[in-house]
């Protein structure tokens, strides 16, 4: 199969409404993350890109007549999701039944291996190559939030009527709470910001926005007045203070949850939890109908939501150094894994994770 490989801002008017539409069709491919628009944010934060390295699309069936596509930063050895680890989902967007090769796409990158960390696991063509997987949760409200909410009830769930006390609580106990869709107050943004940082930097994590252009990213998005696709505030205050807010992505019916912060002051009180309720009845009156929480085994994200999807990691590679070099690691993550050392099991996949994130910000 022909596989032109270009520039996102290369992708003709054509191939961008065809890729979308694509995306449109099949309701399992429905993220921002595999949007076109996607690409193109993560390439223009990123900057200028030299030679054969950056982000690029490998457009399947060529620009002439495109049947798929699929975003990857590619480098001087491997290529990995365009994004990543700014990006909660992977996958390729093509025509139903398209047969592919996947070492196809990696040979027309020009590198030894494609390394994937959330590629969604009803990707036919990837899965011989997946090495292990993790749930993604979903909250669906297109019934309207009522019947969401007896959903979640009649589930055994009472998440939501603790919110509701504990939202009467801080109205009882402080003042009204206030909530705001679309906000833009770059106040709140930056104050968003400087939680999430204070949050990685007391966790021991890696500060993703100190890299540079994943700050540049969601700047970006936060100030895109893109009706189709860009970041979306929500911000909640208690009285005239801001106790929480979340910058998320939009697409299509979906608002994925990104970027969330809150005040500890308002600890007591759980305000990103009535962030997430008031978004969640927010939705009675928008298009979008499907909050999206991504990976990660959290119990708000198990109470809140009604829907999952399994994503997997791994890698496709051919006959080279830097596949055999990926295996070799797998390998080595497999064993251990397997053996009753507690902890120390977890150690090589820990490493494996971290390399990959380093090697995404750079």
């Amino acid at each position: 199969m022909q596989i032109d490989v270009v520039r996102p801002w290369e992708l003709t008017a054509h191939a961008v409404e065809r890729w979308a539409a694509l995306q449109a069709a099949d309701p399992a491919l429905e993220t921002p993350f595999l949007s076109p628009y996607w690409a193109r944010a993560v390439a223009r934060a990123q900057g200028p890109s030299t030679g054969d390295r950056g982000v690029r699309v490998a457009v399947l069936g060529g620009m002439a007549d495109p049947k798929g596509f699929l975003a990857a930063r590619v480098g001087p050895f491997a290529a990995m999701p365009a994004g990543a680890p700014m990006c909660d989902y992977q996958g390729l967007v093509a025509e139903p039944g398209l047969t592919i090769d996947p070492r196809e796409i990696v040979q027309a990158l020009g590198v030894g291996r494609l390394d994937f960390s959330h590629m969604l696991q009803g990707q036919t063509p990837f899965a011989p190559h997946g090495k292990g997987a993790q749930t993604s949760r979903i909250i669906d409200v297109s019934g309207g939030y009522a019947a969401y909410e007896a959903e979640r009830r009649a589930a055994g769930v009472s998440a939501l009527k603790d919110i509701d006390k504990k939202r009467r609580k801080v109205e009882r106990e402080i003042g009204p709470v206030r909530f705001t869709a679309f906000s833009r107050s770059k106040g709140d943004f930056d104050q968003l910001v400087a939680w999430k940082q204070r949050a990685w930097r007391e966790t021991g994590q890696t500060d993703l926005f100190e890299a540079g252009w994943p700050l540049r990213l969601v700047r970006q998005l936060f100030a895109s007045r893109d009706p189709d696709f860009g970041g979306v505030l929500f911000t909640l205050h208690i009285g005239d203070t801001l106790a929480a807010a979340q910058l998320d992505i939009r697409g299509g019916s979906t608002v994925h949850s990104w970027i969330i912060g809150h005040d500890p002051a308002f600890d007591r009180y759980s305000p990103g939890m009535m962030l997430f309720q008031d978004i969640l009845r927010w939705m009675d009156d928008v298009p979008y109908s499907r909050l999206d929480l991504g990976a990660g085994d959290y119990r708000f994200k198990r109470e809140l939501a009604n829907h999952a999807v399994e994503v997997s990691h791994g890698f496709v590679g051919g006959l080279s150094a830097a596949a055999m070099l990926r295996e070799a690691a797998y390998g080595l993550r497999r064993v251990a894994e397997t053996l009753p050392l507690g902890p120390v099991s977890e150690l090589p996949g820990k490493a494996m994770r971290r390399l990959d994130l380093l090697r995404g910000l750079r």
